[in-house]
């Protein structure tokens, strides 16, 4: 269980009417199913990047966060860009 706290989290996926969030704590990384309908409407997107208050387990309350979400997609295109770029090595067929 996630202990009470203010994390930032990323919308890894959705599974049916779950978003289920990658949660950042100090040492370590959970995991947490909230119904998608419990984020706000511009949040509901993959790679969505929250502010989440947890309490007792649960989520509490969820702020989106525009530039952060719109940074790690980009910094995501970029690497896939440079490794769509890189020269065949000797290995490779």
């Amino acid at each position: 269980m996630i202990p009470d706290g203010t994390y930032t989290a990323v919308l890894d996926r959705f599974e049916d009417e779950l978003a289920v969030l990658e949660v950042s704590g100090e040492d370590e990384r959970y995991e947490l199913a909230v119904d998608q309908h419990d984020l706000p409407q511009p949040a509901r997107h993959a790679d969505a990047v929250l502010e989440i208050e947890v309490a007792d387990g649960a989520l509490v309350d969820a702020d989106y966060k525009p530039v952060e979400s719109e940074q790690r997609i980009d910094d995501a295109q970029d690497r896939f860009d440079r490794l769509s770029k890189r020269p065949p090595s000797d290995d490779d067929p």
